[in-house]
């Protein structure tokens, strides 16, 4: 069954000359009780994404479906009913939570707000979620200041356990410590696998997506350029893209399987003006730029026909079943990420 369905998503910032659409007609299909992970550059428009799924920002375009209950365009309480829904772990744990609020009333909020239980019976539900986050239950006494970050982020974590249909987690490693991150990493991973969660877990590191998910939707200038299993697009990409991003995680050999220098990949353009066609096709190694033919990178929108490839990839040359490919792309073997499932 799928929790979560974003169809023609599309959310746009400014007018004019100057309007950004930071996210542009995505689909997107999060089963129950599986982790998606979404992931892309800074800028490639995820976050956004998220916060749009959350109620947060408005939609231009588009729906949001939960368990198939359509919640359209400009119909405040069914935003508000999916706020409840689907609860986010931000970034920032240092301005994720309130000062003035001990730990234990944060939770103890969030429950009321979510049509929790009685007021006697919401500080055991409190002291039950920061056991699930390993945390003592002399925590709910205290203010987030006296909290270290990775504490804070637990805290933030247990705040959006309580009856979330759908999770999803921002970045909520980028500002830990390295060091922390990876007992953070763990406890998503354990979460979902005992309580059965339903998770998007957003970041711009593909290595930590890949450790935590089932499922990995590629981004780039707000649109979705590859999305598959987890262990099947890291081990064969479609996207030139998702090979740029596999390409950029760290690991011990510097060179090549190939021995090949690796090509240069550029800057993002500008989001107010996207290339046409393809927006990617800028930095291609396989696109016009390296192949003049190709001009179907610049003329056209590669997300028509993506059903039919594998992985619905955004690409008019994917990587499976295009003989005209040029054959160094295709017989790299891709490399190890940090993190083995």
């Amino acid at each position: 069954m799928t929790a979560l369905q974003a169809r023609g998503l599309t959310v746009q910032f400014g007018r004019g000359h100057r309007r950004l659409t930071a996210v542009d007609r995505v689909d997107l299909d999060v089963p129950e009780r599986t982790t998606v992970g979404l992931v892309g550059e800074s800028g490639s428009g995820k976050s956004t994404l998220a916060r749009a799924l959350v109620g947060l920002v408005p939609i231009a375009e588009g729906e949001v479906l939960l368990d198939d209950d359509i919640a359209p365009v400009g119909r405040s309480g069914r935003v508000t009913d999916r706020r409840r829904r689907v609860q986010m772990i931000f970034q920032d744990p240092f301005a994720s939570l309130n000062p003035r609020m001990t730990v234990g009333a944060a939770i103890s909020e969030a429950l009321a707000v979510r049509g929790g239980d009685e007021r006697s019976a919401r500080s055991l539900a409190v002291r039950h979620y920061l056991d699930l986050v390993h945390l003592d239950s002399d925590v709910a006494t205290r203010p987030p200041s006296v909290l270290s970050g990775g504490q804070r982020q637990r805290v933030a974590i247990a705040r959006a356990l309580a009856n979330p249909e759908v999770l999803i987690a921002d970045e909520i490693t980028s500002s830990l410590d390295v060091s922390v991150q990876s007992a953070v990493l763990n406890l998503v991973r354990e979460l979902q696998r005992d309580l059965g969660l339903t998770v998007i877990f957003v970041s711009h590191n593909l290595a930590t997506v890949r450790y935590v998910s089932d499922v990995i939707a590629v981004m780039y200038l707000g649109r979705l350029v590859e999305v598959g299993p987890t262990d099947d697009v890291v081990s064969r990409p479609q996207h030139p893209y998702t090979r740029m991003l596999l390409d950029a995680v760290p690991r011990l050999a510097e060179r090549t399987l190939t021995g090949e220098d690796e090509p240069e990949s550029g800057e993002p353009p500008d989001p107010h003006a996207p290339p046409p066609g393809c927006h990617f096709h800028p930095r291609c190694p396989i696109g016009p730029n390296a192949f003049p033919e190709r001009q179907v990178c610049v003329e056209r929108d590669p997300r028509e026909g993506s059903e039919e490839r594998r992985h619905r990839a955004a690409c008019h040359f994917a990587a499976a079943g295009v003989s005209s490919s040029p054959a160094s792309y295709e017989s790299q073997e891709v490399r190890g990420v940090a993190h083995d499932r």
